[in-house]
């Protein structure tokens, strides 16, 4: 690196999709994760590290995530990488030839969310937290 280090998007969470949510959870509990339905939605959320009042976890490099039920569209695990604006990564998303699987979306007082495919049809969600 030169005088300046480059400031990288990092991912910040991961998603596992499933058929079963009974069996999902059965099997996830070999990792002792916390797992607990959000209010409101079909998710649940995941927790792999201990978290501080902000919600973020207080090991670095450590991430917490979530399981859905499956889509036509997300099929497998996806990682989501965290960015300045969702609206900006999407237009860099399709000036490279990737696609957009989901618009950008809120989480009420959380922040915004998108899903794209890369050039392998890969799916990775583009994650913008709330100021």
């Amino acid at each position: 690196m030169t005088t300046k280090e480059k400031t990288m998007n990092p991912i910040v969470h991961f998603e596992i999709p499933y058929e079963d949510e009974a069996k999902a959870r059965e099997f996830y509990s070999i990792f002792d994760w916390d797992l607990q339905a959000i209010p409101g939605m079909d998710y649940i959320g995941v927790t792999t590290t201990p978290v501080n009042e902000k919600h973020i976890p207080k090991n670095p490099g450590s991430i917490n995530g979530g399981m859905m039920k499956r889509t036509s569209t997300v099929r497998s695990p996806v990682i989501a990488v965290q960015v300045d604006s969702v609206d900006i990564y999407l237009n860099k998303v399709t000036e490279k030839g990737g696609k957009i699987v989901t618009p950008k979306i809120e989480i009420p007082n959380i922040g915004y969310y998108a899903y794209v495919a890369d050039l392998e049809g890969n799916i990775i969600g583009l994650w913008e937290p709330m100021q």
